[in-house]
């Protein structure tokens, strides 16, 4: 974390309230543009490196939805802004080693990067301790690059092919299949790769019409993904700034 405090200073509340409201304005009209009601799509606010104070700022404005990608630094985070009185609904979005499915089961509730049956089954282990399933979305692969990491469409890999790893989610006692994850893989412009990605999660649904979640699109392409269908952004720099750097 860049900050002990849960505090927040009175010219950072307002500069998160700018923020907010410019990206609600945003996903407003991408929503009006495609027809579709601005409620079904969920802003989740990274707030990787940005400290507890600006989660329970944004928490004050009425944001519910917070993301973080790296275990070390959510796990502290998340109960510094337990101990302010604030509860979140945290999302874990960033790659996931199976070595920390104990920990980030312990304040995620909901996991986006599930992109392997053996990631899958330590989650399913791990969230036993949970006193209600986890919801998890299968992190897909939409250039089908294994290097980039996701799960592989119409790939029959037993450990990483997307049927394979949905279905390990779907079969696990403590998780619940919510949809899929995806980001725009590097050198693809945003309108194809939402495109691929609407393709495959019609696909996916046909198999799973429960798991209707998709997430996709960040501060720079959400428009476009809210044309596609996602139904959750991830909002990390339109909303909170200039991203701090690494300690």
């Amino acid at each position: 974390m860049t900050d002990s405090s849960a505090t927040v200073r009175p010219d950072r509340r307002a500069e998160l309230a700018a923020g907010l409201a410019t990206v609600r304005a945003r996903i407003a009209e991408a929503c009006g543009q495609a027809g579709r009601d601005p409620a079904d799509v969920t802003m989740i606010a990274v707030t990787k490196t940005y400290p507890a104070g600006d989660v329970v700022a944004l928490a004050g404005l009425g944001v519910t939805d917070m993301g973080e990608n790296r275990d070390q630094e959510a796990a502290g985070k998340a109960n510094e802004v337990a101990a302010a009185g604030v509860r979140p609904r945290w999302h874990f979005i960033g790659q996931l080693q199976r070595n920390k499915a104990r920990s980030v089961v312990r304040y995620a509730d909901v996991v986006h990067s599930v992109d392997s049956v053996r990631l899958a089954r330590a989650l399913d282990g791990a969230a036993a301790q949970r006193d209600r399933p986890m919801d998890a979305l299968v992190q897909v692969s939409i250039d089908g690059d294994p290097a980039r990491g996701g799960a592989l469409p119409g790939s029959a890999d037993p450990e990483s092919g997307l049927d394979t790893v949905a279905a390990a989610v779907a079969e696990a006692t403590t998780l619940r299949l919510a949809g899929l994850m995806a980001v725009a893989p590097l050198g693809w412009p945003p309108d194809r790769a939402f495109a691929r990605l609407a393709e495959i999660a019609e696909a996916f649904r046909s198999v799973h019409p429960g798991a209707t979640a998709l997430s996709a699109g960040m501060s720079g392409d959400l428009e476009i993904a809210i044309r596609y269908g996602a139904t959750h952004v991830r909002v990390g720099s339109a909303l909170l700034g200039m991203r701090p750097t690494l300690r």
